[in-house]
Formats: structure tokens, sequence, C-alpha cells
């Protein structure tokens, strides 16, 4: 990655603002939408309250790529999830409407910056941070946050599909 780079915020920044995600749980799918600030409404599943990140490997760099390259990469990032042991719940996010949706890991168990370095690794400009009582987009080329409150719904049982637009 460049200087250039590492000093921009992402094209895409005010669209990663407004995703909603999908966390497939073992009884239930969650839906998380982004509130207002200060908002914290509805089920946060980690019983200790530690951050989930959540991280996708697909369309790296913001540009849409085939569904093999998704799959593979996608394969890479839960490879990696395994070999480190992380908890983690399958997931999806992307547009309210569903017009785009990312297959993504909601992980436990990582700092900001170990998410922000996987998610890099991957090519992601940005990471979600879901805490008790804040949900935070965390750009992987800055120390750029933005912070949101959330709230939750419960949806049908969803099998988060591959990457498409």
């Amino acid at each position: 990655m460049d200087d250039a780079r590492a000093s921009v915020t992402p094209l895409n920044w005010a669209a990663y603002q407004q995703a909603v995600v999908d966390i497939r749980l073992a009884d239930r799918t969650v839906r998380v939408v982004p509130g207002p600030q200060g908002t914290a409404e509805g089920h946060f599943p980690e019983p200790a309250g530690r951050t989930i990140h959540v991280i996708t490997a697909c369309n790296p760099f913001g540009l849409t790529a085939s569904a093999e390259d998704n799959g593979r990469a996608q394969d890479l990032l839960f490879g990696e999830i395994d070999r480190r042991r992380l908890a983690w719940w399958p997931a999806a996010g992307g547009t309210v409407c569903g017009a785009h949706v990312e297959e993504s890991a909601a992980l436990v168990g990582l700092s900001d910056a170990e998410a922000r370095e996987l998610g890099r690794r991957f090519g992601q400009d940005a990471v979600f941070a879901w805490t008790p009582d804040a949900w935070r987009l965390l750009s992987c080329s800055s120390d750029e946050t933005a912070v949101s409150g959330w709230t939750t719904s419960t949806q049908k049982p969803t099998v988060p599909g591959p990457c498409h637009t």
C-alpha cells in the first residue's frame, strides 16, 4: 500500500456507514443496523461484552471481483480464522435492500488494531466493530473511525451466500 492511499478516506466510506450486517447465531439471525450515536437497542450476542468485528475478504479495494475470486479469498479468510482459533459466526454485510451483499465473519477475540490488520491483509477498506454501546466503522488504511449507535432485529435464519452485487 502506498502512502497516498493510507491518507485517503475510502471511496465507499459513506456507503459503508449505512451498511447493515446479518449475523447468523445458532438459533436466529440478528440484523445490526446503524443508528444515532448513543443508541444501543436489541440483542448483543457476546455474553462477556467483548467487541465483535465483522470482516470480509470479498471485493478487495472496493472493486467487484468474480464469484470465484471472492470464494477463494473467503476460504483464505476462514482458514486464517481457524488458524487463530477465533470464535466466530457466519455473517453477511451489505445494503439494506440486499442489492449488494458480501459474505463475512463476525469475530470475537481481536483488538481493533488486529481487526484492521486482518482487513488490510485481505484488501479491505474497512471493518466493523460492534460493542454493547457502539457500532463503529474502522478504516483499514488509517486511524479513521466513524461511530454510530445500533439497533438489532431478529431475522429468519439465513445462510449468507457468496459475495454479489
